[in-house]
C-alpha cells in the first residue's frame, strides 16, 4: 500500500474539517436574524368546551337575553 496515498485522503478530511470549522466560526460572528416565537398556545390548537360546559353557558346567555327583552 502507498502512504502517500493514505495521507492525501487525510490532508482532504483535515481541509473538509477546516471549512466545517470556519464556517461555523463565520455563523457565530454573523447571527442570523430569527422571528421571536409565538408563544405557545396561541391559537394553534382549537379550544373545546365540554357539553356540561356549553350547557351552562347556554343558559346564562338565555337569561341575558330574556332580562333585555323584559327592559325593552
Amino acid at each position: 500500500m502507498d502512504i502517500k496515498v493514505y495521507v492525501a485522503e487525510i490532508d482532504e478530511q483535515i481541509a473538509k474539517l477546516q471549512r466545517a470549522r470556519a464556517a461555523l466560526l463565520s455563523l457565530e460572528s454573523d447571527p442570523v436574524k430569527v422571528k421571536p416565537r409565538k408563544p405557545q398556545g396561541s391559537g394553534k390548537t382549537k379550544r373545546r368546551l365540554s357539553a356540561d360546559a356549553r350547557a351552562r353557558i347556554s343558559e346564562a346567555q338565555k337569561k341575558r337575553w330574556s332580562t333585555a327583552r323584559k327592559s325593552a
